[in-house]
C-alpha cells in the first residue's frame, strides 16, 4: 500500500514541498496529492504588478507537475480533522469529498488582515492573492485622472504597491499612510533612497498616521483627519487561513501551527506545516516573518524531514536565516536592504536600477525553485538527529 501524502496549498511553500517530496521518494511507494483552490501557481510577490494591469505568465499546475508523480487536485479545503487524518474539500462544482492521509503538509498560507478596522472589509482592496489583485486592477483602470488612491501600511507590500501604482498611473494622486516613519525598519541609506524615489514618483506620505476607519471615498485617521480615497488599498499585514485554528492542532494565538525545527507539528506528528501557516523559530528565537523568504526554506526542511523519516535516512537540520529584504519600487527602481540573520537592517543597501534587476532575478529564481524544487541554494547540515521510531518499511528513497 502506498504511503499517502497530501499537501494543502500550492503557493511557494506548498508547491516546492510537493515537488521536493516527489524527487526524494519513489512513486511506487508514495502517492502525493497537491490540493489547491486555483488551477495555476500564482506568483504572489507580483500581485502589485497584476493590479496595475501588467500581464503575468501562467503556470498551470498540471503542466508543472506532469511526469513527477505529484497529482494536482483543484479544490477548496474546508476542514481538516487532524485526529482522524482526513481533509474535507469542495470542488468548483460545489461537490464535497474527503481525502485521507498518512502524512499531511499544511501550506494554506495567509490572506489580508483587516485588523478589525471598521469599513475595511466593505470598502478597501487587498492584494494578498490573485482575486483581490484583479478586483483592484479593474477599479484602478476605471479611475479618472486626478482621483486619489490611499495605500494603508508601510511594510514591504505597501511600499511596493504605492510605487507601482504611482509609476504606472502618474495621473493619480497616490499617498501612503503608515503608523510609523517611512521605511523605519530600513537602514539610513535605505530610508534616504526610499524617500528620494517616493518624491520623484509624487507619492504623499502620511507618517505616524493610524487609520481607524475606511469609508467608500475616504479614510479616517486616529487624530481625526480624513484623507480622500477613491480607492483604498489595505496592506497592514497578513492573517493565516483560519482552518488550522479550528482543529485540534497546537496553534498560537494567530492560528499558526506550532512546529519543531523539522516543521513537524508539536501536537500531531503526522502533520507538517510550512510557509505562513507555520510558527517557526528562527535566529534569536524570533518567529520567522510571513514571506516567500521564509516559506521556501521551511518547505525544503519539511520535505527532506518527511523523506528521512519515511526511509530511515539522516534527519536534516539546516539553519533558517535571512540575508536581505528585496523591494521593488516600480519597474525601474529597487532597494535591496541587507539584514542580519534575524532580519535586522544593517547599513549596507543596494539601490537604483541594479537593485531593480536584482529583485527581478529573485522573483524569477523563486519560480524556478517551484519548477525545480530539489535544486537551488544548497543548505549546510548543522547536525543530525535520528527518529526514535522505525521508518515506514514500504517507503524507499528515490535513487
Amino acid at each position: 500500500m502506498q504511503h499517502r501524502i497530501i499537501v494543502l496549498g500550492a503557493g511557494y511553500a506548498g508547491a516546492i514541498a510537493a515537488g521536493r517530496l516527489a524527487r526524494r521518494l519513489r512513486r511506487e511507494d508514495v502517492a502525493i496529492t497537491l490540493v489547491n483552490a486555483e488551477p495555476d501557481f500564482v506568483e504572489r510577490v507580483r500581485m502589485h504588478q497584476l493590479a496595475v494591469g501588467q500581464e503575468l505568465r501562467s503556470f498551470p499546475l498540471d503542466e508543472m507537475f506532469a511526469g513527477t508523480g505529484v497529482e494536482p487536485r483543484q479544490a477548496t479545503v474546508t476542514a481538516v480533522d487532524a485526529d482522524r487524518r482526513t481533509v474535507t474539500v469542495t470542488d468548483d462544482t460545489g461537490g464535497t469529498g474527503q481525502l485521507t492521509y498518512d502524512t499531511l503538509v499544511y501550506a494554506l498560507g495567509s490572506g489580508w488582515d483587516t485588523q478589525g478596522v471598521p469599513g475595511t472589509a466593505e470598502h478597501a482592496h487587498g492584494i494578498a492573492g490573485r482575486p483581490g489583485a484583479l478586483r483592484l486592477r479593474e477599479r484602478l483602470a476605471g479611475l479618472d485622472a486626478g482621483r486619489s488612491v490611499v495605500v494603508v501600511g508601510g511594510g514591504l507590500t505597501g511600499l511596493e504597491a504605492a510605487a507601482e501604482i504611482a509609476e504606472s498611473r502618474p495621473d493619480l494622486d497616490v499617498s501612503l499612510a503608515t503608523r510609523g516613519d517611512l521605511g523605519d525598519r530600513l537602514s539610513a541609506k535605505g530610508r534616504r533612497h526610499l524617500r528620494e524615489v517616493f518624491g520623484r514618483l509624487g507619492i504623499t506620505v502620511h507618517e505616524q498616521a493610524s487609520v481607524t476607519a475606511v469609508g467608500a471615498d475616504h479614510v479616517t485617521l486616529a487624530d481625526g483627519r480624513s484623507l480622500p480615497a477613491a480607492v483604498t488599498l489595505w496592506t497592514t499585514g497578513f492573517a493565516v487561513h483560519p482552518i488550522a485554528g479550528a482543529t485540534t492542532l497546537k496553534t498560537d494565538d494567530t492560528g499558526r501551527i506550532v512546529v519543531d525545527g523539522t516543521m513537524r507539528s508539536l501536537s500531531h506528528p503526522d502533520v507538517y506545516a510550512v510557509g505562513d501557516a507555520a510558527l517557526v523559530e528562527g535566529p534569536g528565537d524570533k518567529p520567522l516573518r510571513m514571506s516567500c523568504a521564509s516559506g521556501v526554506p521551511t518547505a525544503w526542511q519539511a520535505a527532506d524531514s518527511i523523506a528521512a523519516r519515511l526511509t530511515g535516512g539522516k534527519l536534516p537540520h539546516a539553519p533558517l536565516r535571512y540575508f536581505n529584504q528585496c523591494i521593488s519600487l516600480g519597474r525601474k527602481e529597487g532597494l535591496i536592504q541587507y539584514v542580519t540573520a534575524d532580519d535586522r537592517a544593517v547599513e549596507a543597501a543596494l539601490t537604483g536600477r541594479l537593485a531593480a534587476r536584482y529583485k527581478e532575478l529573485v522573483c524569477k529564481g523563486a519560480v524556478w525553485g517551484v519548477v525545480h524544487p530539489t535544486l537551488g541554494i544548497p543548505t549546510r547540515t548543522r547536525g543530525v538527529l535520528r527518529e526514535p521510531t522505525a521508518p515506514d518499511p514500504t517507503v524507499r528513497a528515490a535513487a
